[in-house]
């Protein structure tokens, strides 16, 4: 059975022919690349692209003063503690050697009262 809008080989050939002579037209109708509406399309894509890569610079530029900065801070830092480690170490180191001293003349004036006693027992006995 056939169907009404079974289209014999020839039409199908003749729709496929028309079909590439109207892509081939709208192509061949495109505008050129030296069209000036075409080259005003590129400028303004290449004004874009050079403004976003203006943008990416200095974003770029931004981001390096920043970790510039940073670095900086943290250097300073490190050397705060640095030296506050160092102060911290002296003056532990200080009141070691102050207990130290403390032990010392304490035990001097120990020995000095033994020796004191020793001398004044000795006196008694003669």
């Amino acid at each position: 059975m056939r169907h009404p809008n079974d289209n014999s080989f020839a039409e199908r050939r003749k729709t496929a022919a028309d079909a590439k002579q109207k892509l081939l037209a709208k192509f061949a109708s495109a505008p050129k690349a030296d069209d000036p509406a075409v080259q005003e399309r590129r400028a303004e894509r290449e004004a874009i692209a050079a403004a976003r890569e203006a943008r990416r610079a200095e974003r770029e530029a931004l981001k390096a003063e920043e970790h510039e900065r940073l670095r900086k801070e943290a250097a300073e830092l490190t050397a705060a503690a640095e030296a506050h480690e160092k102060a911290e170490a002296a003056a532990r180191e200080a009141e070691i050697n102050e207990r130290v001293s403390r032990v010392v003349a304490d035990e001097a004036a120990r020995k000095a009262e033994r020796d004191r006693r020793y001398a004044a027992r000795k006196a008694r006995q003669r």
